[in-house]
């Protein structure tokens, strides 16, 4: 299966736009119950007058809460990142720490987020679980675990250290793009024939069953 996602999506990159750890916490926390693509739209100008995790430490809630507004839940999210720096300012000298248990003791991070900061900004193992990869995982039948913390530890087992990060992002891709929750696209998949939720089609002039999977 890693084999096979490698090959659809080579390139697989995160879409939360970025430059470096700090500008990647920040996206993150605001990307929660909001599509990367919105965040994308905010961040520029949370950048701009937020450039270090001092100045942001320093914002006022309320300028910053305009800033991040259309990214829903715009006051807990305001905590989280005036927190998340504060913390990283008085703890770790404004530079974002590598450690899972470090990252963990930011406000608004827990372990997802804190791997896709390994993962992604920092060149550590790390493997994000998110929405896209408990449904696939179910799916695919690679674990039988509900709790994300579970799926992360069953998965680290059958996935090099060092491939953990691109496995969850192919793995959140192949969710958005193929595998939805509510109707996946199982004529499209290149997971099709191995995967036990798939309904392959029948031969060409007789009745087609709806190309479907187990939802999770």
């Amino acid at each position: 299966m890693a084999r096979r996602l490698t090959e659809a999506y080579p390139d697989a990159i995160c879409e939360l736009d970025h430059d470096g750890p700090y500008q990647l916490l920040v996206a993150t926390i605001l990307s929660a119950q909001c599509t990367d693509a919105r965040v994308n739209q905010v961040t520029p100008a949370v950048f701009a007058r937020y450039p270090t995790p001092a100045d942001l430490a320093e914002a006022d809630p309320e300028e910053l809460e305009e800033l991040v507004r259309t990214t829903g839940f715009f006051r807990a999210k305001t905590r989280s990142l005036i927190g998340m720096a504060t913390r990283l300012v008085d703890v770790y000298g404004g530079v974002v720490p590598g450690p899972l248990k470090d990252l963990t003791t930011l406000p608004g991070v827990g372990r997802k987020t804190g791997n896709v900061i390994r993962s992604v900004a920092l060149g550590l193992p790390g493997l994000p679980v998110d929405t896209h990869v408990m449904r696939l995982s179910e799916r695919l039948g690679l674990t039988t675990e509900s709790d994300p913390v579970k799926i992360e530890l069953a998965l680290n087992d059958m996935i090099p250290a060092a491939q953990r990060g691109d496995f969850s992002l192919r793995l959140i891709l192949h969710g958005r793009r193929v595998c939805a929750a509510r109707r996946p696209a199982c004529e499209r998949c290149v997971l099709v024939d191995i995967c036990p939720s798939a309904r392959l089609p029948v031969a060409a002039g007789r009745d087609r069953p709806v190309a479907t999977g187990r939802r999770a």
